[in-house]
């Protein structure tokens, strides 16, 4: 994208936890947009849609057996709701970007929060697994589009260094719900039924709706938009996929999440239904995984610079494999003792704080030419490993948990491969670009 008189705009350059930026976004020469429109009010409204995803996902993942047994479906049924609702993710977060590159941010914005209330509408009333299926992918979708523009209009308001404060600060602010969804979950099932989790997402909806009427303006004026759209997103993508290197880190980040995805999905079986947790029990022991999860990724961010970025993410998938290993000695000969799957999990979670993060932002400077492109492929493909690995791990049904260990081996396996085969010092691409040093 050029200004009016030719000029090429500055480019992003990677931005954390943005899984959409436009890779040449339109920045007025001496402007400051930050001061023109973001405010604290609109910051807080782009981190409660963030907070969607992990709200809808683990409010529900302590129902997964009370599920299974109110709409007669088994356990890989229950499972595959967890993959249409990331699939639909992963698509929403891929598309919507573009089109609201094209199309402006606000209405897009609104009518995602809106679809993504009346999907939860549907979870809530779904008398069969199939209708809830159906459901959360549309949920997924509409919430994955909202998050990504959302983004987008902080990166249409700031520039620099201040845009890469906000974002970080985003995601912070944004961490806390993995924590606070469970134990929320829990409590709902505690009081209630497992439906009303999904009465709160759709209050959730309706009240993201107003929030985005009252705080969020139109932040790409006719003027600043471009035709791009979803032909040259495919374009670039063609261009980063041949990268070896990047191919070699998207291997790290979406094997890490496969197998990130193969304990969630389960966890809720292993520990409840194996070993007799409760659901307060249980949702405490994934608030606190997520918290280890979540000090692993500040320990990392410390390391930065310090340590190399490799030598990091390998230690995390070395931690990733020993977790799998020992769950599946855990899981064949000793019938999957509570001690270890509890240590094992926290384990895996924490691992995955010094791999995912690294490996996206290693990923990124692999392709300094199309950081908004190289953010959406590496975040669908983490959406897509998340919802293909969970129904696999349900295989073989509510009493093992061996699926579940073969998975965390072969994920952490994958990933290790990745990092250092495909993404391995000296390796070259099909088009020789600059890279930047791990």
């Amino acid at each position: 994208m050029t200004d009016k008189k030719g000029s090429a705009a500055p480019r992003l350059g990677f931005v954390p936890d943005c899984e959409y930026l436009g890779d040449w976004p339109a920045v007025e020469p001496g402007g400051d947009r930050s001061r023109a429109g973001l405010t604290s009010a609109l910051v807080a409204t782009v981190v409660f849609l963030t907070a969607i995803a992990p709200l809808a996902t683990d409010m529900y993942v302590p129902a997964f057996p009370r599920v299974a047994r109110d709409l007669s479906a088994t356990a890989t049924q229950v499972q595959l709701t967890l993959t249409t609702f990331f699939v639909g993710m992963a698509l929403g977060q891929l598309i919507g970007g573009p089109v609201s590159d094209q199309r402006g941010r606000r209405r897009p914005l609104i009518a995602a929060v809106l679809v993504m209330a009346l999907a939860s509408v549907v979870c809530a009333l779904g008398g069969t697994i199939t209708i809830m299926m159906a459901a959360r992918f549309v949920q997924g979708f509409a919430g994955g589009w909202a998050m990504v523009i959302g983004r987008a209009v902080i990166v249409d308001l700031a520039t620099g260094a201040h845009l890469v404060k906000v974002l970080n600060v985003s995601a912070g602010v944004g961490g806390i719900a993995p924590v606070v969804g469970p134990l929320l979950g829990a409590v709902i099932l505690q009081l209630s039924h497992w439906r009303v989790s999904f009465w709160v997402v759709a209050a959730l909806g309706l009240a993201m709706t107003l929030a985005v009427l009252l705080a969020v303006p139109e932040s790409l004026p006719p003027e600043r938009r471009h035709s791009g759209g979803l032909r040259a997103f495919a374009v670039a993508g063609r261009q980063v996929l041949g990268q070896r290197r990047y191919v070699g880190y998207l291997l790290v980040s979406g094997s890490a999440m496969g197998a990130l995805f193969a304990y969630v999905a389960t966890s809720a079986f292993v520990l409840q239904s194996m070993n007799g947790l409760s659901p307060i029990a249980y949702s405490v022991d994934f608030a606190a995984n997520a918290g280890g999860m979540t000090l692993a990724a500040l320990v990392a961010a410390r390391l930065a610079g310090r340590v190399a970025t490799r030598k990091v993410i390998l230690v995390g998938q070395v931690m990733a494999l020993a977790a799998g290993v020992a769950m599946l000695i855990g899981a064949v000969w000793f019938r999957t003792p509570l001690l270890l799957a509890v240590v094992c999990f926290f384990v895996l979670m924490t691992a995955q704080g010094l791999v995912g993060p690294n490996g996206g932002a290693l990923a990124s400077a692999e392709v300094p030419d199309h950081p908004g492109t190289g953010s959406a492929v590496l975040g669908f493909v983490q959406w897509v490993a998340a919802g293909t690995i969970a129904p696999i791990a349900g295989l073989g049904g509510e009493h093992t948990a061996v699926p579940m260990a073969l998975l965390m081996i072969g994920g952490a396996a994958g990933s290790m491969i990745g990092l250092l085969v495909l993404a391995r010092p000296g390796a070259r691409g099909q088009i020789g670009q600059r890279r930047l040093a791990p």
